[in-house]
Order: structure tokens, then C-alpha cells, then sequence
């Protein structure tokens, strides 16, 4: 597989496939998150985009993350086009209430690449969305990210359809959490039924989480 997008084609999402993913794909599963992730507001906040560093703060979180959820043997899946991996989600179980406090090979890990107060932002950002999490068991969505050359195209759609897949056939599951800080998105996300459970404050940022049941999967 490759990385990098090749936008030499007109894409669709009928020329996707749903793969699982496993650590053979960590550098291209980072390649997709850390160009999806690096412009979101969230990131922005979280790892102080104006500070000298910026990139390889998100690059390095986005392979801790990734490298402890298949540590932690959490389900992960991407979409395929051609050679080429476009999209990425990382899936956490119903009975995943992760305590990124007490990690701490974690932390170190964080602390030695991504730097102490980066470290510390994500791990409070972290802890405030993992507060809000419903009582009942629900599957929470930490990443997911379609590669920019591919956004708005219907990718993303076809991505969190194959979450949504994935989470029904997991009888635990009663629903899927997640979170954004780009309020661009939430009309798309409220138009596949996801429903709000509050917002948290990063700064002068709101987060704004969702929920939506396990109901019949994503049209």
C-alpha cells in the first residue's frame, strides 16, 4: 500500500474498499490522520499551531495514539482505493474507558516527542471527553480521518458506515461517541443521526460531542 494520495483519477467512493488495518499500516494509517488531523481546530489548540515545532507535535501524538490502540488490540479499519489508503478510524470497545493518566510508558513516550504542556493538554482533553461518556456501553470514535485529497467526495460517509458496521456487530455496543471541534461538521454528522451530548471548553474552543444509537447502519 501507499501513503500518499494520487489524485490523478477522479475518485468516488464506489472505488473504495473497507480493509482491516494492523500495525503493517501504522506509517500509512499516520500519513492519513496526521494530513486530516493537522488543520482541525482541535489539533490547533491542543498542540499550539503557532508555536515552532507544530507538525511534529501532531506527528508524534498521532503515532502514539495509533501505536497504543493496536497495543490495546482495538479495532482499526481504512478504506482502500486502488493501492492507496484514503481513509482511517480507529474504534474503541464498549468496555474501553482509557485512563491516559495513568499510562505512563504512555506519557514518557508523549512527554520525550510531543513535549510536557502538549502532553498534558491532550491527556486533560482527553479526560473531559472520556467525563461525558454516557453511563450505558457505547463505542467511542478517538480517530478518524479521510486523506485531503479525498475529502468531500463521500468518503467520509462511507467510512463512518463501515464504523457503524463494525459497532452493530458488537452486541455490548449500544451506540458510538464522538467529538469534534470544527463546527463545519455538524450538520453532516446530525444528517446521519448523531445527536448532541454536550460540549466541552478548550480555551476559547467548544467541543462538541455526539451520539448516535445503534440503530439500522448509515444509508
Amino acid at each position: 500500500m501507499k501513503a500518499e494520495a494520487d489524485n490523478s483519477v477522479a475518485a468516488t467512493p464506489e472505488d473504495a474498499v473497507v480493509v482491516r488495518l494492523d500495525r503493517t499500516a501504522l506509517n500509512e494509517a499516520k500519513s492519513v490522520l496526521y494530513h486530516a488531523y493537522r488543520q482541525e481546530p482541535t489539533f490547533q489548540y491542543l498542540f499550539e499551531d503557532r508555536r515552532p515545532g507544530y507538525d511534529q507535535r501532531v506527528r508524534a501524538t498521532i503515532r502514539e495514539l495509533i501505536s497504543l490502540y493496536f497495543d490495546l488490540d482495538q479495532d482499526a479499519i481504512g478504506l482502500m482505493r486502488d493501492e492507496t489508503l484514503v481513509a482511517v478510524a480507529f474504534v474503541g470497545e464498549p468496555d474501553l474507558r482509557l485512563d491516559l493518566a495513568h499510562r505512563f510508558a504512555w506519557r514518557l513516550r508523549m512527554i520525550l516527542t510531543a513535549g510536557f504542556a502538549s502532553t498534558r493538554r491532550y491527556i486533560d482533553y482527553h479526560e473531559q471527553i472520556r467525563a461525558r461518556l454516557p453511563d450505558q456501553m457505547v463505542h467511542h470514535l478517538p480517530l478518524m480521518g479521510v486523506h485531503p485529497k479525498y475529502q468531500n467526495l463521500g468518503y467520509g460517509r462511507l467510512m463512518l458506515k463501515a464504523v457503524e458496521r463494525l459497532c452493530a456487530d458488537n452486541p455490548r455496543g449500544q451506540g458510538l461517541v464522538l467529538d469534534t471541534g470544527n463546527s463545519r461538521y455538524l450538520p453532516f454528522y446530525e444528517s446521519l443521526g448523531f445527536e448532541s451530548l454536550g460540549e466541552i471548553q478548550l480555551g476559547s474552543l467548544r467541543e462538541f460531542l455526539l451520539y448516535r444509537e445503534n440503530v439500522s447502519p448509515i444509508d
